[in-house]
């Protein structure tokens, strides 16, 4: 029976045994028979989606319709939630960065924000440009990763926001820098630092900071929230390069701003979209990707990197070892409070002059030499000629990154192939 013929039958046409995508689409179509066959290429049909999708869809728009004119304009004003333009936000972007902020506040019973980024820079500059004007200063460490370090000294210095170096393990010298210098806003913290494995005790530093009204930040890259969770220990922000092990497969760059204190969060979004370093729905699609393997695989890089540090510590080629797991390592005792394993990261100083060490190096044939950390397959870098290349020597020396140290981002591989390279590269 025709359509025709049905209506003729019962009085109404058969839109009841139609599927809805269908009537939907047939709606759009006869709305599109009023243009030419040019246009109707040009324009955007309606998400033809009836189910819940099982993984996050990647939306890659670059902005977001309005119904109304008047819907538009309450966005805008802030009346009503709603997406625009993808360098102000998008849901793919924004559900990864929530996923994030609510793995480093969970069990905190907090709840917060995070922000992705363009990258793990990204997300350090951003946020220090949100927090802080000219005539700010920083108080941090002096064994940064180098592109940190010369981010605070070469480009935020040149915005008048001055960084200043110490150990941040003598309490004693910061609260004594905390209290004559009111330019201080900020303390920033990476733990464990970046290679030397150096860890600063979150908890008595936010303690100390909070005491004089300035804000802390913690680069959580190295053990994400798996590990350690600095907003629990009373950190104001969290950063990762998202890069790194939370992406853990070496595909994607960004970084991610989490925080948890309301008062500032539309200022850092204001900064983001204004500076421009929003991540990209990509990017943050695979970053999601990767977080579903988190748990396992930092169980995994954390039980071979133990391995390896006991017998690399008993080399005859290696003068020491730097990792948090080892007993006679300097931030053993910080590191076992404020962290639940002791994570991938190792690095190890080889006895040799600069040319003997990289010929260690060039022998190795399983491990991987790349400029990263944090994928499963271990990865090996000469910070000397690389991370710190651009920092002082006698800087870099100072704090223990001397030509023979060697950084191990050690894989989920079986531990006994990382063990058998690294023996052969070494004899």
């Amino acid at each position: 029976m025709s359509a025709e013929q049905f209506s003729q039958s019962y009085g109404v046409w058969p839109f009841r045994f139609l599927p809805i995508s269908y009537l939907c689409i047939s709606k759009q179509r006869m709305a599109q028979k009023k243009h030419s066959l040019a246009s109707l290429c040009v324009r955007e049909y309606e998400d033809n989606k009836s189910t819940r999708p099982h993984q996050l869809p990647i939306y890659a728009t670059s902005s977001f319709a309005f119904e109304t004119m008047e819907e538009g304009i309450d966005i805008f004003t802030g009346k009503q939630t709603g997406h625009v333009y993808g360098r102000y936000g998008n849901p793919t972007i924004d559900t990864v960065g929530q996923k994030l902020a609510d793995l480093e506040l969970y069990g905190t019973g907090l709840s917060g924000y995070g922000f992705l980024t363009s990258s793990g820079m990204a997300a350090i500059s951003t946020l220090i440009l949100a927090l802080l004007k000219q005539g700010d200063g920083i108080l941090t460490q002096a064994d940064l990763y180098g592109g940190t370090t010369e981010l605070f000294s070469k480009v935020l210095s040149q915005a008048g926001i001055q960084p200043t170096y110490i150990d941040l393990n003598d309490l004693d010298r910061v609260e004594g820098i905390l209290s004559q210098n009111r330019s201080v806003r900020l303390i920033y913290m990476e733990t464990p630092a970046n290679p030397t494995m150096r860890c600063v005790d979150i908890l008595a530093l936010s303690r100390l900071a909070h005491k004089y009204g300035i804000l802390t930040v913690v680069d959580n890259t190295f053990c994400t929230p798996l590990i350690q969770q600095p907003l629990s220990l009373g950190a104001d922000f969290v950063i990762h390069s998202t890069t790194k092990y939370l992406n853990g497969h070496g595909n994607s760059i960004a970084g991610v701003i989490i925080g948890h204190d309301e008062k500032m969060k539309k200022q850092i979004w204001t900064t983001l979209k204004l500076v421009g370093s929003t991540c990209n729905p990509w990017d943050a699609w695979l970053i999601n990707n990767g977080l579903k393997t988190l748990a396992l695989r930092m169980e995994k890089h954390s039980a071979n990197a133990m391995e390896i540090a006991r017998v690399l510590a008993g080399h005859s080629r290696i003068r020491r070892v730097n990792y948090c797991g080892l007993e006679d390592h300097a931030s053993h005792e910080i590191a076992r409070r404020q962290m639940k394993s002791f994570g991938g990261m190792l690095s190890f100083e080889v006895d040799g002059t600069l040319k003997q060490v990289l010929e260690v190096l060039n022998k190795l044939q399983f491990c991987t030499m790349a400029p990263t950390l944090g994928d499963v397959d271990t990865l090996v870098l000469h910070p000397a000629t690389s991370s710190h290349l651009n920092i002082d020597k006698a800087t870099r020396e100072a704090q223990g990154i001397t030509d023979g140290l060697v950084r191990l981002s050690v894989g989920i591989e079986q531990v006994e192939d990382i063990l058998e390279d690294l023996q052969q590269a070494l004899s």
